[in-house]
């Protein structure tokens, strides 16, 4: 347990961070460190009244405990698995929108399903690195590039340009993308292209530089402002399909295709997949094989990319 305590105060950054993570009470956690520290005959952390920091030896300890903890882990998962049961801790990273419209609504299914599995989930838009902050899946939105990660298709969704009837009746419907210089647009600034706005059309690949009224690193910001009659977006259609069934949004220039995107599973390893990683996973593609928001093309693309790769056990993020 000491170990345990030790490793939950480095990783929150802090004795009462520590504590909660552990469900005990900021003197137990305090004691439990000291105690192991006693032992040791070695200083782990430095304290002072503003932060915690690992002294050279408390490094190299924290090291070796992440190791021993998911060793023990793993063998409380083996067991698990002899009896066919998924059991232990999961970590996972999602992307904020997608974790919140579509992955939060599953966790209590899964949870159901696998009453021994404990869960993690951790929203963030940007790329964690799943070994060294020890994450054992995460969900990535995004065309994956090579790595040695290890991934699956769960479905795909599309880049939608849209608007509300209200602003185009206003300000009227662009004809081309390069029109989008005369509207007021809302960007994510975290879009993969940048302010440069990629569509496919009739003329082939069109890319519009676009200067938008307002940024945001939440694509709920810019839906919301669209929303509000105030300009144009271009968001995932998992995020806008809502509005477009109910008419809130329609599509504009729907001749020009924006991006599609797949939605993928992302894991650190092959060999380390554990009974619960493999349930989540199967969990997953259960789940969004019929997403209306889907893009099935892209899909399929995804689908055979992986397969083309390295026995399609070698695409990831």
């Amino acid at each position: 347990m000491e170990m345990k305590a030790f490793v939950a105060v480095v990783e929150a950054g802090s004795f009462v961070g520590g504590a909660q993570a552990l469900a005990l009470s900021n003197s137990v956690v305090s004691r439990l460190v000291a105690d192991l520290e006693r032992r040791l005959g070695v200083r782990l952390l430095q304290r002072t009244t503003r932060r915690l920091s690992l002294t050279r030896e408390g490094e190299q300890f924290h090291l070796r405990c992440r190791e021993v903890l998911a060793s023990l882990e793993a063998a409380e998962a083996e067991a698990g698995a002899q009896a066919g049961q998924a059991i232990g801790l999961l970590r996972l990273n999602v992307p904020v929108s997608f974790g919140m419209h579509h992955l939060a609504p599953l966790w209590p299914q899964f949870m159901a399903r696998h009453p021994q599995v404990t869960l993690e989930v951790t929203l963030a838009d940007r790329v964690v690195d799943l070994v060294e902050e020890g994450y054992d899946l995460a969900v990535r939105i995004a065309r994956l590039p090579n790595s040695s990660l290890v991934s699956r298709a769960l479905t795909s969704t599309r880049l939608v340009l849209c608007a509300s009837p209200e602003y185009l009746a206003r300000h009227g419907t662009p004809q081309h993308p390069q029109d989008l210089a005369q509207h007021s647009v809302f960007a994510y600034t975290l879009l993969s292209t940048g302010e440069h706005w990629e569509f496919t059309g009739p003329e082939g690949p069109v890319s519009v530089r676009v200067q938008p009224r307002l940024r945001s690193n939440s694509g709920d910001t810019c839906t919301t402002a669209a929303l509000a009659h105030q300009g144009l977006v271009m968001q995932p259609s998992f995020m806008v399909w809502p509005a477009l069934c109910s008419g809130a949004l329609v599509e504009v220039l729907p001749q020009y295709r924006g991006l599609t995107l797949g939605v993928h599973a992302v894991l650190p390893s092959r060999l380390q997949q554990t009974t619960r990683v493999r349930a989540l996973v199967a969990f997953l593609v259960e789940a969004f094989q019929d997403a209306p928001w889907a893009d099935p093309a892209g899909l399929a693309a995804a689908s055979a990319s992986m397969a083309a790769t390295a026995g399609g056990t070698t695409t990831g993020a």
